[in-house]
């Protein structure tokens, strides 16, 4: 059965796209959306300790660029159950070669695809339809003293959004950039 997931490296080490094969009939569908087996073997550190949904109205909208500090680092599989999405990540451990780089990923309920986001990248969204949905599993459970982010708008990291922002929060708006001081992560 763990033909039905299928990993894809993508050009930053440690990220990578999940391909889910859905198993159809006249009945409908059966879709995996966690293998523990076969994440394993991308890296995914054990069990899935916190699942998250999040539903963003407008098109447009923008949500993070979040992650967590050590000793709280996770791993994040993120899926798209309604909708489309602009699924960004963005590599901020200091010592990697490909620091501040990014790869983004249209993910949708239809697609089939997911992205496989280790500790010490940053991740955020764009919406790129109404009512979007998204299934997050976690390795690790939030701590919001270990919480770090990366503006969205950093011009040292340009993340080059498909459409206008529509909305993004007050907390997202002030996270800070490289100029202003943003550091990054050491695992």
């Amino acid at each position: 059965m763990s033909a039905q997931l299928s990993i894809h490296p993508t050009p930053l080490v440690g990220l990578s796209v999940v391909r889910r094969h859905a198993q159809a009939d006249a009945r409908g569908s059966f879709t995996r959306l966690f293998c523990s087996e076969t994440l394993s073997a991308a890296g995914w550190p054990g069990a899935v300790v916190q699942v998250n949904h999040s539903l963003s109205r407008q098109l447009g909208t923008v949500r993070g660029l979040h992650f967590q500090r050590p000793p709280h680092q996770e791993w994040k599989l993120v899926t798209c159950v309604q909708g489309l999405v602009w699924d960004v990540a963005v590599d901020v451990r200091t010592h990697s070669p490909t620091y501040l780089k990014w790869h983004a990923e249209t993910l949708s309920a239809d697609n089939g695809l997911a992205m496989l986001i280790p500790a010490g990248f940053a991740h955020g969204f764009q919406t790129l339809s109404n009512n979007v949905e998204l299934v997050y599993c976690h390795s690790h459970a939030y701590y919001p003293a270990a919480e770090g982010g990366l503006n969205p708008n950093d011009p040292t990291a340009a993340v080059q959004w498909p459409l206008p922002v529509s909305q993004w929060s007050e907390r997202d708006r002030q996270l800070l950039t490289v100029d202003q001081g943003f550091a990054g992560v050491e695992l």
